[in-house]
């Protein structure tokens, strides 16, 4: 006959003092108190599901006290009367709880922030930023702070139409981001779902801008010639001057950095992370650009960047500075921007000056093959190319001189793309 099994007291319990070793206070129906040689009282149901032995915990005493532990114990063994397990439920339990704090914490704005940083190595430095500075000032005031995975689709729809009021390319640059961001958080299971696929005609369609660029002799000599005679800052009269002349994109010549011109080899190095396409560049310098360049240094040769900001030396110029002087210059933006200079060059470089497109292309950093199918590399046509640059730099110094009267005035549109 089994032994009678006499419950715990309040008293009793307060009683139990450490032993040398392990022992144990039952209170019957596999409900018991575990004293620890270190002092601890902890609080034991031992039972069986399936035949097979298994223990749960309850607790601490005091912190679990006796009526407590015998509430947890009755609630345990009606579980195991129906074939539950209580361990097992209480892991199921604890998953789920810990799961909803994840889907809670994986907001849109955490997301595409790690998404955003696993993407930035990809990008150059300016895209990078912009790409973040849309989604600042445009989603994450309003779905950042929303859980990824309940995001609808017309949520987003309706986000991207408000903003499609303001700009319609920002509104189609951010619907690719958004679904980019999703398809990030698809892949690594933090979403079953991407809402963002489905937004096919959501937005107008987009009417691709172009860019204005001088393309005959007198309307490119005009704008030299005013540049020439620009008053306001220096530094950013040089630029004004290497802009037509080495006919990179905008934003490569701004972040220019002393350390990338060699002088001695009248050579300009890009690295790949400052280019569109990502892949290291040199630009070959005329003359008249390192003439240009050494006039600068004095200047801002004891700073990080060529053309530093105004307001600091370790900062590049402004985004909108070389296009603003141009303004100031009396040119509008259907007359010329900045990055039209690199459609001037293309085109009069192969009309006028009868270089090969292949050459052309390949100082212009596009990815092209060239007629071989040799892949672009920094040092493509590089002989060429030199002979090129010095060339165009000394047809821009006779346009300010000698104009063929003869042609007709003008500009025209050339793609973003160039």
């Amino acid at each position: 006959m089994a032994k009678a099994i006499v419950p715990l007291t309040v008293l009793k319990i307060a009683k139990a003092k450490p032993k040398e070793k392990d022992y144990s206070l039952f209170d019957g129906n596999g409900l018991y108190l575990l004293i620890k040689a270190s002092g601890s009282k902890l609080w034991r149901f031992k039972y069986r599901i399936n035949n097979t032995p298994k223990l749960i915990s309850l607790g601490k005493y005091p912190d679990i006290s006796l009526p407590e532990a015998r509430k947890q114990h009755l609630a345990a063994r009606e579980q195991v009367a129906l074939g539950v397990d209580p361990a097992q439920l209480r892991k199921e339990t604890k998953a789920q709880v810990q799961a909803a704090k994840e889907y809670n914490a994986n907001t849109f704005e955490k997301i595409a922030r790690e998404w955003h940083e696993n993407k930035r190595p990809d990008w150059t430095e300016v895209y990078a930023d912009k790409i973040l500075k849309h989604l600042e000032r445009d989603v994450f005031p309003i779905i950042g702070n929303r859980p990824i995975g309940e995001i609808t689709t017309p949520e987003i729809a309706n986000l991207l139409q408000k903003v499609a009021i303001r700009t319609l390319e920002t509104a189609h640059r951010l619907k690719v981001t958004i679904e980019h961001a999703y398809r990030y958080a698809v892949i690594k299971g933090i979403c079953p779902h991407n809402p963002a696929s489905s937004l096919k005609g959501v937005l107008p369609s987009l009417k691709h801008k172009h860019m204005a660029a001088p393309t005959t002799p007198e309307k490119l000599a005009e704008i030299l010639r005013a540049t020439e005679g620009f008053t306001g800052s220096f530094v950013v009269k040089c630029a004004l001057i290497l802009t037509p002349m080495l006919f990179v994109r905008p934003g490569e010549l701004r972040r220019m950095e002393w350390v990338e011109i060699d002088f001695d080899k009248a050579l300009w190095s890009i690295p790949a992370a400052k280019m569109k396409m990502r892949k290291d560049h040199l630009v070959p310098l005329p003359r008249q650009a390192v003439e240009t360049l050494k006039s600068l240094h004095p200047l801002t040769g004891i700073g990080e960047y060529v053309f530093c900001s105004l307001w600091s030396r370790n900062a590049p110029m402004s985004v909108n500075t070389i296009n603003v002087s141009l303004r100031r210059l009396g040119f509008s933006g259907k007359e010329v921007v900045p990055h039209g200079f690199r459609a001037t060059a293309r085109t009069l470089l192969h009309e006028v000056l009868k270089f090969e497109p292949d050459v052309i292309e390949a100082q212009l950093a596009h990815a092209v093959p060239d007629r071989l199918g040799r892949a672009y590399n920094r040092t493509q046509f590089i002989e060429e190319r030199t002979r090129m640059m010095q060339v165009w730099a000394d047809y821009l110094d006779s346009l300010k001189v000698v104009i063929k009267k003869e042609q007709p005035t003008g500009c025209v549109q050339s793609p973003v793309g160039l």
